[in-house]
């Protein structure tokens, strides 16, 4: 049987999950079922389920729901309707559950999936189905105005329900009229459905009369259905009410009853004909104002009223307000249960026949008719009525109570600066109840919320509002109820600009739950302490004498009171020549104490600041050159009543004044006058530089200049400079230790310098001179105070008539680099034999720029005044006359012009010094280097060298010469082995014919 049930190519032991066959159609906000049941599964009889939703926005992706086995299946979109079973997964039996959408909404369409893990030992058959779900509006909708009709019986009564709907589905209405005696909704009873197929089904209590034509259901036009009771009973009495249905046929042909309306409800009071039940009321007061109280009697009237059972309701306007049962049992309707638990409302039985209703406080919805119904039944259980009747109706009608309430919003401080106290006070007249104050404020130029400020209770509790909770802003705000009607806010503190505006104070009355509200606002103005604050720094002079004193003055306006507020005043200065930014010198804080900045060395003890009113000066004592530059003064600002400084409510800045500080004027005068000097060569010498004035105590840096005697624009030579300290800087050309050793710097005395020149020699004519500066200690570092030059001293050499002869003809000379270059300097004729030679080869055009490579002095030693050349440069002497320079591995910067110079020196007698006889200087030679191109083989390399050259032709000549001695050798030897082997065989033959001679003998 289970085999046939299962669908074609599917086995018994075959999975398949099956689900409600789909699109279904449900309304929006209705209860929704969806079924999901597994067959054909190996297993646990308990299967676990988990639902999921492909929505139309994303069809491919999967959006986990709820699961039967893990609470962590949903997921978050879902997980908080789980969890407060929105949705629910409900187990009908072990392999089938509902899915339960309890409130469908909009973003709930879409592809439905129910899954079952697997249970079994394979994967065989379908593990998930998938169904749609379409979400439509909810267009169903069933009226009737809820009314009170009393008929007796027997009498006919008609009732009306409009019912329409717009659904674009093709659904089907049912129309129910049901019968509600008792309180609850499970009471009710059938009275007459048309259903969706169009039939008239009437309920249990109703079919007979139904049958009887006594109870009928009549369709008026398209949406208005009426119900017809020809002649009403006893236990018609009751609520009736009207019930519509819309239904959708699923796909699996079934009807789904989509969405359910009722409408209002009537009663229907049924009196009997002929009994003796009365029903009266009263009131105490019918006109009441809001607060007052209602007090209704319900008066019964019947003969033997002590024996007999009644049910009592209070109606209001026709709706039930409350209800004795027959056993006296109160129940009140429900909108009226919470008031009865505040004791806002009083129901009791006071006798049989005797009913009290009383509402405290009564307000505007207690307003209309009210009505007592009584109805009598067998016994205290019995639910149908013997007889009813309804009292006459009492208009109550309940009076609002009005305020006279006013208030009016004003401040003492319409205008005040940042840091004072805010003023304002709310005057309420004419409350005759508590009233609350609420504060609010709404800030100049920023329209938005307003901002509350403090609220104090009826019954006098204070509360702040979050901006003003804090007191170390604007400190402890006060809130207080100056009389019965006047409430004053005070602020001690205003922050800025942003506490103007508009305040805004808001009162309500309260009384008998109801409440006033009346407003008013009043506009303040919160003045920025920066406006109007300016700073102007002045100083009677500009430029100050070195040691004078100097003062700047400070001069502050504001639009307020200045010295009422706590202020700072900062002294900043920028050196000269400016660093880029100034530096803090000096800061005067509110409370008196002075801070010095970073730049205070120079400053402090020498500073003296005063105040006087709204003028700060800063008076500097024995000016020095570091107090020239830019000075500025800046002043800060605080809120009058601050309790703390912290940031400064307004900062401003003066203008620059600049200080020029002028130092002691130079009295420098050095000696210009011209002379010359003429001496022997070998000999010692002085130039002098002589200080004609100066300032006392100055100190003198001199430096020696040599002006070379060619050419006429030739560049000064400096020799040396002798700083104030007697730090020796020599020249560059005068470096060398030799130089060092023969050039020195002399302080003779006081202004008199020399330098002192030893050994000197031709290469040191030339035009002496001196440059002397004048430098000065101030304070704490030294300044030069000016400089001045000497005159020209020419330095001469006096030569005797002997001269020497050196080949005056100038040559050129082209190499390679690498190669080695021989220069050539011969000196021509005889010399004394008492005499020695010295010489100094030069590379330049002239003597006045030409550099000293290599000296050979007359005592054979050789000086190198470029260290770095000694390696490369080899003096020839061959014979005594030739001073040829040869230069090793030539480099690209060896190029230029080369010359020689010769000297012959002779001692004077024994134990003298040598003395310049005569000198000579070469022609000159110009060297100039071409560079081997990068493809020269080894040969031509060879080539170029003529040393290697003759080295490698006298080898190959050695080998040619033992290679023809080796010919000529191994010739000899074999004519010699010839000749021997001759002489041999003729002896042979001599000894054979011999023989020959003996045996014929």
């Amino acid at each position: 049987m289970c085999a046939n049930s299962l669908p074609a190519g599917l086995s018994t032991g075959q999975r398949m999950v099956t689900v409600q066959k789909g699109p279904l159609y449900r309304v929006m906000g209705s209860h929704v079922t969806l079924w999901c049941k597994v067959s054909g599964y190996q297993g646990p009889a308990e299967q676990n389920f988990q639902w999921s939703i492909y929505l139309p926005s994303a069809p491919e992706r999967e959006v986990q729901i709820v699961s039967t086995v893990d609470p962590s299946f949903p997921y978050a979109v879902y997980s908080k309707r789980v969890r407060s079973r929105g949705i629910y997964v409900e187990r009908v039996q072990g392999d089938a559950v509902l899915l339960h959408i309890t409130d469908l909404q909009d973003r709930d369409a879409g592809e439905y999936e129910c899954h079952t893990p697997n249970t079994d030992e394979r994967y065989f058959g379908s593990y998930s189905a998938k169904t749609n779900l379409l979400v439509i509006a909810d267009t169903l909708s069933a009226s009737m105005a809820p009314q009170v009709l009393t008929r007796a019986e027997g009498d006919a009564v008609e009732l009306t329900c409009e019912v329409s709907k717009s659904t674009a589905q093709h659904t089907h209405l049912s129309v129910g009229w049901y019968h509600l005696q008792g309180a609850g909704e499970s009471d009710a009873e059938e009275v007459l459905t048309l259903s969706k197929d169009f039939v008239l089904r009437p309920g249990p209590s109703y079919t007979q009369r139904f049958l009887a034509g006594d109870v009928r259901l009549n369709k008026v036009g398209n949406t208005t259905y009426k119900l017809s009771i020809g002649g009403v009973e006893l236990s018609d009495q009751g609520q009736l009410y009207c019930e519509a249905a819309e239904w959708i046929q699923d796909p699996d042909e079934t009807w789904k009853d989509i969405s359910r309306k009722q409408t209002g409800r009537t009663l229907l009071v049924v009196t009997s004909q002929g009994r003796d039940l009365s029903v009266d009321i009263s009131a105490a007061e019918t006109s009441l104002s809001e607060g007052d109280t209602l007090h209704l009697n319900c008066m019964v009237g019947a003969q033997k009223s002590s024996s007999r059972h009644f049910q009592v309701l209070w109606l209001l306007n026709g709706m039930e307000v409350a209800r004795f049962d027959p056993h006296g049992v109160l129940v009140w309707e429900d909108k009226y249960e919470e008031r009865a638990k505040l004791r806002q409302l009083q129901a009791f039985k006071q006798s049989n026949v005797v009913y009290v209703l009383i509402i405290y406080k009564v307000g505007l919805k207690d307003n209309g008719t009210y009505h007592c119904s009584v109805s009598e039944v067998k016994t205290p259980g019995e639910f149908h009525s013997i007889q009813t009747n309804m009292s006459s109706g009492i208009q109550v009608n309940v009076k609002p109570i009005e305020s006279r309430m006013h208030l009016s919003v004003s401040t003492s401080t319409p205008q005040v600066l940042a840091g004072d106290a805010l003023i304002l006070l709310c005057e309420v007249q004419g409350a005759t109840s508590p009233v609350s104050v609420r504060w609010w404020h709404l800030p100049p130029q920023h329209p938005g919320p307003r901002v509350p400020v403090a609220t104090m209770e009826r019954d006098g509790t204070l509360s702040l509002g979050s901006a003003y909770q804090d007191s170390r802003t604007r400190g402890s705000l006060r809130l207080e109820k100056a009389s019965s009607g006047a409430f004053t806010l005070v602020i001690p503190n205003t922050l800025d600009e942003g506490d103007g505006g508009r305040y805004g104070c808001e009162a309500t009355e309260w009384s008998q739950g109801q409440s006033w509200t009346e407003e008013g606002e009043t506009a303040v103005t919160v003045s920025s302490m920066g406006l109007g604050l300016h700073v102007t720094l002045r100083s009677r002079i500009a430029t100050v004498r070195y040691g004078q004193s100097f003062e700047l003055i400070c001069q502050v306006t504001a639009s307020y009171t200045f010295e009422e507020v706590p202020v700072s005043v900062g002294w900043l200065f920028q050196p000269s020549p400016p660093t880029g930014h100034y530096h803090k010198l000096v800061w005067v804080l509110p409370n008196g104490t002075v801070a010095w900045g970073a730049a205070q060395q120079h400053f402090q003890g020498k500073a003296q600041l005063t105040k006087a009113a709204t003028s700060f000066r800063l008076r500097i004592h024995s000016a020095v050159a570091a107090n020239e530059g830019t000075y500025q003064c800046e002043v800060e600002v605080w809120r009058r009543n601050a309790l703390t400084l912290g940031q400064p409510a307004a900062t401003a800045r003066s203008n620059a004044v600049g200080i020029k500080v002028v130092l002691p004027e130079s009295k420098l005068q050095v000696s210009a006058k011209e002379s010359s000097v003429e001496i022997a060569g070998g000999a010692d010498t002085a130039i002098e530089c002589r200080i004609m004035f100066a300032q006392n105590n100055s100190q003198f840096t001199v430096t020696w200049y040599l002006l070379p005697p060619s050419p006429a624009d030739a560049t000064p030579l400096k020799i040396v400079r002798a700083n104030y300290s007697s730090i020796l800087e020599y020249g560059a050309e005068f470096s060398s230790p030799t130089q060092k050793s023969r050039f020195l710097s002399q302080r003779v005395s006081s202004d008199v310098f020399w330098l002192r020149i030893l050994s000197a020699n031709p290469r040191d004519q030339g035009r002496y001179y001196c440059v002397v500066e004048e430098w000065l200690w101030l304070v704490d570092s030294w300044h030069k105070l000016g400089e001045g030059a000497s005159g020209r001293t020419t330095l001469e050499f006096k030569l005797p008539e002997r001269k020497l002869h050196l080949e005056k003809t100038n040559h050129s000379i082209s190499a390679r680099e690498g190669e080695e270059v021989t220069l050539h300097c011969l000196l021509q004729g005889t010399r004394p034999p008492t005499t020695r030679l010295s010489a100094t080869w030069f590379r330049g055009e002239g003597s006045g720029h030409a550099t000293s490579l290599l000296t050979l002095h007359c005592d054979g030693a050789i000086e190198y005044p470029q260290e770095s050349l000694a390696g490369r440069l080899h003096l020839r002497r061959p014979t005594a006359g030739d001073f040829s320079l040869t230069l090793h591995s030539a480099e690209k910067s060896d190029a230029g012009v080369y010359h020689c110079q010769v000297q012959e020196w002779q001692q004077q007698s024994e134990g003298k010094d040598w003395a310049l006889q005569a000198l000579a200087h070469s022609g000159y030679t110009r060297l100039t280097l071409t560079t081997i191109p990068p493809e020269s083989t080894a040969f031509s390399k060879i080539c170029s060298s003529p040393l290697l050259l003759t080295f490698i032709l006298s080898l190959l000549l050695v080998l040619v010469l033992i290679l023809l001695l080796a010919l000529a050798g191994f010739c000899w030897y074999f004519k010699f082995r010839k000749s021997k082997k001759g002489n041999i065989t003729g002896g042979q033959l001599m000894e054979l014919q011999g023989s020959e001679e003996v045996k014929k003998t």
